[in-house]
């Protein structure tokens, strides 16, 4: 195992570490809270929240499998060598453990919550079943030859596509509505903000070891903050710049709802 070099350079390290773990950790309590206080998940796009967890699911398997596997860490030091650091830290850890729980609940919310006529869609439906079964497909194919950390870099590879493909369906959401009414700008400001010091703190690293293998050696980490980064300027964007103070057009169904619950009330 590697040591490091400098002692100021671990500090920030760790400090970048952990501001990214709080930033990504909590990112998503304005959306929970937003939806908790209307009672209604309507502005967020179902199909971002879905591929969300099944992509926070792929990422902690390639954490916990990294952080813990004697096995998955051998074979990680044979291809980028002995002396290199594990590119999980454990503010990686605790960071998956816990969105993965966020994301949970907001599945939950859209579960129970008034919906209006929003519901997910059978192409991003259809997109995270095939990334199921292409996990299947390499555990099938990586249990006979043992290659443990193929695998779990098999894993790290299908969440970071699901980076990419995450965003969309929420950017055109808010395109078609000219509105981000529903969507957390607060949740958006903490994903940045958590996307900037996660590449600050693998750059740490970079510079302490004098090598950029902690990068490409953990290409999942380097682009989930790098397409974080692209995506939040565009939800920013949108809020700030095109969409204002804009306001979509009220869904009947949910017009109706609150009338009824007016009446009820009276």
């Amino acid at each position: 195992m590697a040591s490091w070099g400098s002692v100021y350079l671990k500090v920030l390290y760790n400090v970048f570490g952990w501001v990214a773990f709080i930033s990504w950790s909590i990112c998503f309590y304005p959306q929970i809270i937003l939806n908790h206080r209307r009672k209604s998940v309507v502005g967020l796009n179902f199909d971002y929240a879905l591929l969300n967890m099944v992509k926070q699911l792929a990422y902690l398997i390639y954490n916990v499998s990294i952080f813990f596997s004697p096995i998955v860490q051998k074979q990680y030091h044979q291809k980028f060598g002995n002396g290199k650091m594990l590119p999980v830290a454990e503010s990686d850890l605790a960071f998956s453990i816990h969105v993965v729980l966020t994301s949970a609940y907001a599945m939950y919310q859209i579960a129970v919550y008034e919906r209006g006529t929003q519901k997910f869609s059978k192409i991003y439906t259809a997109i995270n079943v095939l990334f199921v079964l292409s996990a299947a497909v390499c555990v099938c194919i990586a249990i006979p030859s043992r290659s443990w950390f193929w695998l779990v870099s098999c894993f790290n590879t299908i969440q970071v596509i699901m980076t990419i493909i995450k965003y969309i369906p929420q950017v055109v959401f808010n395109f078609k509505r000219k509105s981000t009414s529903g969507f957390s700008i607060g949740m958006v400001l903490l994903d940045f903000l958590g996307g900037v010091a996660n590449n600050v703190q693998m750059l740490m690293q970079s510079l302490d070891q004098k090598s950029w293998e902690n990068f490409y050696g953990n290409i999942g980490k380097s682009m989930l903050a790098s397409v974080t980064i692209v995506f939040d300027i565009i939800f920013m964007v949108q809020h700030y710049a095109l969409y204002p103070n804009e306001k979509a057009e009220p869904d009947p169904n949910v017009v109706n709802v609150e009338l009824s619950r007016d009446i009820e009330a009276r």
